[in-house]
């Protein structure tokens, strides 16, 4: 058996791991590298045949694990791809979103030229319809026996919904051995979702270590700081608290929290836009499979109701309606997407907020270097919206609290889960490597044998 590291090699983005048995190639992920400088071009190859894959198993929807997936079916891979039931849903949505911003980076770049001159969309929806013809869902702990060799059994891991890490179980020669891929690792206690939940003993195991050396904030629960946010802006002053949030996993678990803000009576009522199509779509993604979320969220709905759905709630669907938002005078909350602040209707937020003295913007989660969202939490003075530059006058904040990666803590307790004496080998990804160093140092301590994977590194297992 061979592991083969194409992706998420001390960085986060681009998870992609070969394991090749004799006659037989599975792929676990096949996500968008967003670290390269030329992005679409360079996402379109691979280091391998993709008509040479048998089957791809998919840990959870987020695009830097599922995003080149119509890209290998254009290629030709032509087999089937395995994930859960949530899984299935979320990423086609994502990938739908995918070729819509594909096509609008294009149409950008050929603004007021004959031809198209943008760079061309890694795939088209008929890439994506492609796709998910070959999806075939499995639920959680249900052992899938891939073929004569292979058993497959997904395990919850929280972090986003369907969120699973992948646990194979692989007859070889006569010998029987264990790999497991955790994918993304949520935190306990988070809004909606399940709490990760142990992986079985296995004998090699390929783990995430996007928090390594890092810690969450402790001390305030997020309802409280969500409660001291909005006090400050929008009940004691006639302002507007601007939440920059992806549309999916973040936005629904802000609304549940927001939810019990108001159901409590905590605040006196606030109108909350939610101003994208995608985070409406997710949303009833999250209510199909509504048995899957966590006790609280569970007996939230049983006593009071739809958890993503309240009176002071709107969901804003189309562009007329978001722009009627900007002429709305009340307190406000809006919450829009990107997160990043790269594209998506929160531009249009920004432009027309981001000198008002009366505005916050909150952000609740990562943003990539060199992005919007990076620049204003750094600092800077001036901003560039919609070939202007615009004067930063409104107020910044940032919380972690609902990040949705475990924290280093949370990492080490998961490798923690597995005996050092039977666990031969721990494979961090998903990481810089200021990152996994710290989280190598503290799991050698406790007797595990770990690497640091570079990319297109082989291990022979």
């Amino acid at each position: 058996m061979k592991l083969t590291i194409l992706g998420a090699a001390q960085q986060v983005t681009g998870s992609m791991h070969l394991l090749q048995l004799e006659n037989y190639n599975i792929l676990i992920d096949c996500g968008l590298d967003y670290e390269k400088e030329t992005f679409q071009e360079e996402n379109q190859y691979f280091p391998f045949d993709p008509a040479a894959i048998d089957v791809v198993i998919l840990t959870h929807a987020h695009i830097d694990h599922s995003g080149n997936l119509p890209t290998l079916v254009r290629m030709g891979f032509n087999g089937q791809i395995l994930a859960t039931p949530p899984t299935a849903d979320l990423t086609e949505l994502l990938l739908q979103d995918s070729v819509n911003i594909f096509i609008s980076k294009q149409n950008k770049h050929s603004k007021g030229k004959r031809h198209r001159s943008g760079p061309q969309p890694l795939y088209l929806q008929k890439h994506v319809n492609d796709t998910m013809e070959r999806f075939i869902t499995i639920t959680f702990h249900k052992e899938f026996k891939i073929n004569s060799q292979v058993s497959l059994t997904f395990i919850p891991v929280g972090h986003l919904l369907g969120a699973a890490a992948v646990v194979l179980t692989v007859n070889e020669g006569g010998s029987e051995k264990k790999i497991a891929f955790t994918g993304d690792i949520g935190r306990k206690n988070y809004p909606v979702l399940v709490d990760p939940q142990p992986i079985p003993q296995v004998d090699y195991l390929v783990s995430e270590s996007t928090y390594g050396g890092r810690f969450h904030s402790t001390g305030t629960t997020l309802e409280d700081k969500l409660v001291e946010t909005i006090n400050e802006t929008c009940v004691k002053f006639p302002g507007r608290l601007i939440i920059p949030a992806f549309s999916i996993g973040r936005t629904q678990a802000l609304v549940y929290a927001l939810n019990k803000i108001f159901t409590e009576g905590l605040l006196p009522p606030v109108k909350i836009f939610v101003d994208s199509p995608l985070a409406t779509f997710a949303t009833d993604v999250y209510r199909k499979h509504h048995h899957l979320l966590n006790e609280d969220s569970q007996h939230f709905y049983q006593t009071k109701g739809d958890e993503f759905e309240f009176e002071e709630l709107t969901y804003v669907h189309d562009k007329k309606e978001s722009l009627s938002v900007s002429n709305y005078h009340e307190p406000c909350i809006i919450i829009s997407s990107a997160g990043m602040l790269e594209g998506g209707r929160i531009q249009d937020h920004l432009y027309y907020n981001i000198q008002n003295y009366y505005c916050t913007i909150l952000f609740i989660g990562y943003c990539a270097k060199g992005t919007l969202g990076d620049r204003l939490l750094r600092g800077d003075p001036i901003v560039r919206l919609r070939n202007r530059e615009l004067m930063v006058y409104a107020t910044i904040k940032q919380t972690d609290l609902l990040s949705g990666h475990g924290d280093h803590n949370d990492l080490v307790e998961t490798v923690k889960q597995q005996d050092p004496a039977k666990l031969k080998q721990v494979f961090l990804v998903h990481g810089e490597l200021s990152r996994m160093l710290p989280l190598k140092l503290a799991l050698e301590e406790h007797g595990y044998e770990v690497n640091l994977p570079e990319k297109g590194e082989i291990y022979q297992l």
